[in-house]
């Protein structure tokens, strides 16, 4: 119990500061239109096992594949020190997701956090 609290407190201190050199890193050398923060940190509820789940969305002709190997290479620095996911998704394609009623996106569109945005 004492671990788990001593846990929590060490990535509270260091989460927002690695999330803010993600967004940084990602908004200077990527240059999306938004990234929004869903999953165990953002709805408040991370263990040990968590790790930082972003939605980017970028308007871009860029494959699916090519998308996800940018942004890991930009970021491979900080994911040695958090485990890192994302998803790169167009404007367009993340608009179909919701249309066709994508219980995913439409929660992290509900629920997640918006932690940048043009």
């Amino acid at each position: 119990m004492v671990a788990e609290i001593l846990w929590r407190c060490d990535v509270k201190r260091n989460l927002s500061g690695l999330i803010a050199k993600l967004v940084e890193r990602l908004k200077d050398r990527y240059q999306p239109e938004k990234i929004i923060l869903y999953g165990s940190y953002a709805y408040g509820t991370p263990d040990e096992a968590s790790d930082i789940d972003l939605l980017i969305i970028k308007d871009t002709a860029d494959r699916p594949i090519d998308r996800r190997i940018t942004v890991r290479r930009l970021v491979s620095d900080i994911r040695k020190k958090i485990p890192f996911s994302s998803l790169v998704l167009t404007p367009k394609e993340l608009s179909g997701r919701l249309e066709i009623g994508d219980d995913f996106f439409i929660e992290i569109t509900k629920k997640g956090k918006v932690i940048y945005e043009r």
